[in-house]
């Protein structure tokens, strides 16, 4: 019996084996779940390849989270899915231009590719929520994924900015929906070599920030505790935490020098 059985999951952002999403989708379906998945543009070749190696193999949707007509269409794309409640979302979605918005560029970054990056990495959270909306069961989860936004980091820039305003969006989301039994939450991930990491010119820091300074280590070429904490707070087992920002880094975001 798993942790998640019975219940009903939307994965965005699904990529390669190494990506976050891809693992969370792998241990909610090891821990019981229904399993669907969704990226679009190129990215949907990556997605319908390799979700092959999940057993079963979920259901992939084409989905841009900017795109207001798929959004209002989404409950209706799941019901034909057979979806008829949706137990948790997990957004795990962010884009930022990386020869504008990342690696240094923060003072010059024009605000068009600002506004993209915030859309696509923040207001994303609150749009795929209420389209899930409608589907929603008594007591679902969101769960979005960040690099903890509190302080600045070398070469983020805009990034940084725009998972500052989805840590906070998801407070937000945390306050209107908890009444209607809606829990939301974001978990800090140390730095994992993923697709999106490798986007960003001079990122590799990262991983001898976090060989230095993380108290229990740090792997970044395994996503499988991070996506350990996004399937626990897709569960029964956080019914009263909301609004919380859940580090998974090795500790590193409790040290000092």
């Amino acid at each position: 019996m798993g942790i998640l059985d019975g219940k009903t999951i939307l994965v965005t952002g699904v990529t390669m084996t190494s990506s976050i999403a891809y693992k969370v989708a792998e241990i909610a379906q090891q821990e019981g779940a229904r399993v669907l998945v969704s990226n679009f543009g190129r990215a949907l070749n990556l997605t319908n390849r390799v979700v092959t190696r999940l057993d079963p193999v979920p259901t992939v949707l084409d989905l841009d989270v900017t795109s207001e007509d798929q959004l209002a269409g989404l409950a209706d794309v799941l019901r034909a899915e057979g979806v008829e409640r949706l137990d948790g979302v997990v957004h795990s979605i962010a884009f930022a231009n990386p020869e504008t918005a990342l690696g240094g560029a923060f003072l010059e970054t024009p605000f068009g590719d600002v506004s993209a990056s915030v859309h696509i990495s923040a207001y994303s959270l609150v749009s795929l929520t209420m389209a899930c909306k409608p589907l929603f069961g008594e007591s679902a989860s969101v769960v979005g994924m960040t690099f903890d936004a509190r302080v600045s980091w070398p070469a983020y820039d805009w990034m940084g900015v725009s998972k500052a305003a989805l840590e906070s969006a998801s407070r937000y989301l945390a306050r209107y929906l908890g009444p209607e039994g809606v829990r939301s939450n974001i978990v800090a991930a140390g730095p994992v070599d993923t697709i999106a990491k490798k986007a960003i010119p001079g990122s590799h820091s990262f991983n001898d920030i976090w060989a230095q300074r993380a108290p229990l280590g740090w792997d970044a070429a395994d996503a499988t505790p991070t996506a350990k904490a996004v399937v626990a707070l897709l569960s029964d087992w956080f019914p009263a935490t909301t609004g919380e920002l859940i580090h998974v880094d090795g500790g590193l975001h409790s040290t000092g020098a």
